[in-house]
């Protein structure tokens, strides 16, 4: 499968959910978010054959995202379905790590790749801040135990304004760096823009 550029697609992103325990202030409003009704949600084994179907076409990394993914019930089973998939290489998640904890190990066993972790700060305060909830421990936690899980690979996903020198950019690189972690600087969106 081919882009308009001639390019060679063979990643697959899936949004899981538009639910999130979080309302990081560039990404979520506190107010106003009308939420797709579980039953127009696409099932895991429809998202299973979606992928099939892709696969066919060349696709052989698949991305879960959300929302947050780990939010939507039963997260595992659709982990394990994709998985299974034959020509599916690699299977990463996008997670803001605060159910992380609890899942890491059942992730790694059903067969996920790679952990994708967004944290914008390390400082309690800030943290707090913009994700207008007080889980950064439970997000370090949730690193800790995908260590322990055995994950080779894991990834922060750092929002900036402007710079990766901001000083909240640079104390989560300076974190990455004490931990083993790739990180990786985002941009921010303006939502009022779409």
């Amino acid at each position: 499968m081919l882009d308009r550029f001639n390019r060679k697609i063979n990643y697959l992103r899936i949004s899981v959910t538009d639910r999130c325990n979080q309302r990081c202030y560039y990404c979520m409003p506190d107010k106003g978010v009308k939420f797709i009704r579980h039953e127009d949600i696409l099932s895991y084994e429809e998202i299973a054959e979606v992928t099939e179907k892709f696969v066919k076409f060349g696709i052989d990394k698949v991305r879960l995202t959300g929302g947050e993914p780990l939010a939507r019930r039963g997260i595992i089973s659709l982990v394990s379905m994709l998985s299974n998939i034959k020509g599916v290489k690699e299977l990463t998640m996008t997670t803001n790590g605060v159910f992380l904890a609890k899942y890491a190990e059942d992730l790694k066993k059903n067969g996920l790749n790679r952990i994708n972790v967004s944290l914008d700060s390390v400082d309690p305060y800030e943290y707090k801040m913009i994700t207008n909830s007080d889980t950064l421990d439970e997000v370090f936690k949730g690193l800790q135990a995908a260590v322990r899980a055995g994950f080779k690979t894991i990834k922060l996903n750092c929002v900036i304004e402007k710079s990766s020198d901001e000083k909240s950019a640079r104390e989560v690189a300076g974190f990455a760096a004490q931990n083993g972690f790739e990180i990786r600087f985002i941009r921010m969106m303006n939502i009022a823009k779409g």
